[in-house]
């Protein structure tokens, strides 16, 4: 099962014949464990990773520090799920260390995250304080690098 899910992580497009043919086991049985997976949820869904940096139009991404006060009986959890409802946010961690959530949200410009964190997300009671983060650019993300510019430095055979 590990190993399914170790080739599905570097590349969910996989059908279950090549990852069956890559484990040297039976396609079907490949297909019955996914499946399996998907509905133990183990496997939540399936992502295309994008170089938002090469598509044209306004992006702006932050990382905000979020410091909360536990809420008796459930902790972190339930004001860590009102936040991950915002359809702007697209990760939410509780952390250890200095701050309690660690948020990252998606926006079209500047102001926008602003108002995100200024009117949804300090006015929700519980959240002490909170410290954003833009991102200026991306290098590496889910174990890939995004603009390598390391050259092929093999020779050229020519015959």
């Amino acid at each position: 099962m590990k190993e399914i899910l170790e080739i599905l992580q570097a590349d969910g497009r996989l059908t279950p014949r090549q990852i069956a043919t890559m484990l040297n086991r039976d396609e079907a049985e490949v297909a019955a464990t996914i499946k399996d997976m998907e509905e133990k949820k183990i496997i939540l869904g399936y992502f295309t990773l994008i170089n938002w940096d090469k598509v044209k139009g306004e992006r702006v991404s932050a990382i905000i520090e979020v410091k909360l006060s536990p809420q008796r009986e459930v902790g972190f959890d339930a004001i860590a799920e009102r936040i991950y409802r915002f359809p702007e946010v697209g990760s939410v961690r509780l952390m250890s260390g200095s701050y309690d959530l660690s948020v990252m949200i998606n926006g079209r410009t500047l102001q926008e995250v602003a108002y995100f964190v200024s009117n949804k997300l300090a006015t929700i009671e519980n959240v002490i304080s909170t410290c954003t983060h833009f991102v200026l650019k991306t290098y590496k993300y889910h174990g890939t690098i995004l603009d390598d510019a390391e050259e092929d430095r093999r020779l050229v055979v020519t015959p």
